[in-house]
């Protein structure tokens, strides 16, 4: 979860929030789906990594499928 007045994290830190890895987090900034500032080495604002993942669509359930 994102920590409430955590103003930075770094890429560790992000992969860690998302439960992913730090080249899944690299590949989100490098396309630009996670914005991210240079401070010595790449940062994401937590405002900004709270967006992403409130801006993700939640997964639907697929539809049973009927044999008969």
């Amino acid at each position: 979860m994102v920590k409430a007045y955590e103003p930075l994290y770094t890429v560790p830190e992000v992969a860690k929030v998302l439960k992913t890895n730090r080249e899944r987090v690299y590949t989100l900034i490098n396309t630009g789906k996670l914005p991210y500032i240079l401070l010595g080495s790449k940062k994401v604002r937590g405002g900004d990594l709270e967006r992403y993942i409130n801006g993700l669509p939640a997964a639907m359930p697929e539809k049973e499928k009927c044999d008969g």
